[in-house]
């Protein structure tokens, strides 16, 4: 932080305002204390992993401790045990791709924890085979929607001592951009868009993966035939029942059908044009 050369460390706990009349504020507790717990239980994020449902819980992990702790080892507990990365080459070059960008989790984790409401429930973030969510007590400040987030807009921080900090500290850099780094970095990822919603008295953030591979599109029913078209699709930009019938050797009955699916039951495709014209994108 700026200018703390040479303070005693109640000069430093004053010039961030974590002092009143040399008494330590509970927002200096939250931020740096050795053992926050004893003030707030509730100084904990709990990691689950889930398997096909809510209630399949495979295994846990439980952080405790002050907030910049918790910046430092939630991410590597992430990162260590609970998401995967693929593996490429660029000659003999290793490349090691997160399933997730990391800007996005960064700003979901900075979001939960400096604005989260310290008097209610612990972070929880939920990670399954397609998604993954940030729930953490507290709504949105009134006269800030869900649409807004979505767009520039200003910041309202819950616990203004504590954003300070954050923001001297150089983690945020309070101009309401956090929520539009979220999105926008998916976006540049390929990954469709994250779902943020006011749920149980808190804000829940959610990020999808791909769900355009083969494993996942295996899993939500489709057939073969369907399987190779939506990979085909995300190649090219599109199919239509021609290709179709080319690629999968089928007729063109069977391809009006199959392509059909993938419009109304499966909601992957969009149909664009009528009969013969039809071209089929990707959601």
């Amino acid at each position: 932080m700026p200018e703390v050369e040479g303070l005693t460390l109640l000069e430093i706990l004053g010039k961030l305002r974590l002092l009143d009349e040399e008494k330590i504020k509970r927002a200096a507790i939250v931020l740096f204390g050795k053992d926050p717990g004893r003030f707030f239980p509730n100084m904990i994020v709990k990691i689950g992993r889930f398997g096909t449902s809510d209630d399949d819980l495979r295994f846990q992990e439980v952080i405790e401790g002050n907030l910049i702790r918790l910046l430092k080892e939630v991410p590597e507990q992430l990162n260590h045990k609970f998401f995967t990365k693929s593996i490429d080459f660029e000659g003999l070059l290793r490349i090691e791709k997160g399933e997730y960008p990391t800007a996005a989790l960064r700003e979901m984790l900075l979001n939960a924890l400096v604005h989260r409401n310290y008097m209610g429930s612990m972070v929880q973030i939920r990670v399954y085979d397609n998604h993954f969510s940030i729930w953490n007590e507290g709504t949105l400040p009134e006269g800030i929607t869900i649409d807004a987030l979505k767009r520039q807009h200003y910041s309202r921080p819950r616990n203004p001592i504590i954003a300070d900090v954050c923001f001297k500290a150089g983690y945020i850099d309070v101009w309401g951009r956090g929520t539009l780094k979220i999105y926008n970095s998916c976006k540049e990822a390929g990954l469709p868009e994250p779902a943020i919603a006011e749920q149980d008295g808190g804000l829940l953030v959610t990020l999808f993966k791909d769900i355009y591979q083969e494993e996942w599109l295996s899993k939500l029913g489709l057939n073969e035939r369907q399987i190779k078209a939506v990979l085909f699709a995300k190649e090219n930009g599109s199919i239509n029942n021609a290709k179709y019938v080319q690629l999968v050797k089928v007729s063109r009955q069977t391809a009006t059908r199959d392509l059909g699916e993938l419009v109304s039951k499966f909601n992957i495709f969009t149909q664009r044009g009528a009969g013969a014209g039809s071209v089929y994108i990707l959601n």
